[in-house]
């Protein structure tokens, strides 16, 4: 899953570290999210969103990450 969360935790000057801590979570989690091999929980992604001052639609890319899924599924009709 696209997010723009390495793109937010730049602009906010924060590391990965910083910002694991913020979010209760693992450094490495927040690395998976930013390589997109880990797509976080409703919960976290709520976390990730206040912290960044916007919202989950926003960060998580969704829009764009819709339009992916239902290209993969048409492929497959």
């Amino acid at each position: 899953m696209k997010t723009k969360v390495r793109e937010a935790r730049l602009k906010a000057g924060l590391t990965q570290e910083q910002l694991a801590r913020c979010v209760h979570v693992s450094a490495r989690t927040i690395i998976s999210i930013e390589r997109g091999q880990y797509s976080p929980s409703l919960l976290l992604a709520y976390r990730l969103a206040r912290v960044f001052h916007t919202n989950v639609e926003e960060l998580c890319c969704l829009e764009e990450n819709w339009q992916m899924e239902e290209e993969r599924y048409e492929t497959l009709d």
